[in-house]
């Protein structure tokens, strides 16, 4: 990275020009962990939105509690976006370590484990995020069904990238670690895409008059 200031600091132009750049970092890695962090946005809103609402005082605590879960997920997204680029960093060491070097293959799958690491968070906070999506769409008003479903419909893509993100890498890992690795990835991928298509399908239902 050009500039050193972290995500959360960084304005999205700032950050958007550094992924258009000739940097390899950030790369798909922050951009899908920032695209997270949008849906997980978008859920928060629709409980903020639906809590100040007189009309649903009922649910007010369980709205509250709803919005600071996905706040959670969204600051955690946010600090992968950093953690997804260092990861990248030993891994663009290691490539440059001459073939003849009998050790490159085994830093190359160290450098590998730990660039995976980041994408795998990615994965396991977007599922708290498709899981925290369905409670929205219930408790949320009627109203904000469409945010709700903008919101799975970026999670669904920040788990896709994430997961490629994962795969990547795993070629460069010793057999054990690749499976056990991909074997992750793919059950978590699985699940944010199922859930937040389930998401997606009654938001279009509902706005569609057909729920």
């Amino acid at each position: 990275m050009t500039d050193q200031t972290r995500m959360p600091d960084r304005t999205l132009s700032k950050f958007t020009a550094q992924l258009a750049s000739a940097s390899p970092a950030p790369g798909g890695g922050g951009a899908a962990a920032l695209t997270g962090a949008l849906a997980a946005s978008l859920a928060a809103m629709a409980a903020n939105v639906t809590a100040a609402n007189p009309r649903y005082a009922e649910r007010t605590d369980a709205l509250a509690t709803l919005a600071a879960a996905c706040d959670a997920q969204r600051t955690a997204l946010l600090t992968l976006i950093d953690a997804d680029a260092a990861g990248f960093l030993p891994l663009q060491r290691a490539y440059a370590i001459p073939k003849t070097d009998p050790e490159r293959a085994a830093a190359l799958a160290d450098a590998a484990r730990t660039a995976c690491q980041a994408p795998l968070d990615m994965l396991a906070h977007c599922e708290q995020v498709a899981l925290l999506l369905a409670a929205a769409l219930e408790a949320a008003s009627p109203l904000l069904r469409s945010d709700v479903g903008c919101a799975a419909a970026l999670c669904r893509a920040a788990a896709e990238a994430a997961a490629m993100n994962v795969f990547v890498n795993t070629g460069l890992l010793a057999p054990a670690d690749r499976a056990e690795t991909e074997a992750r990835a793919a059950r978590l991928r699985a699940t944010v895409v199922q859930c937040c298509a389930q998401t997606v399908d009654a938001v279009f239902a509902a706005l569609r008059g057909e729920g």
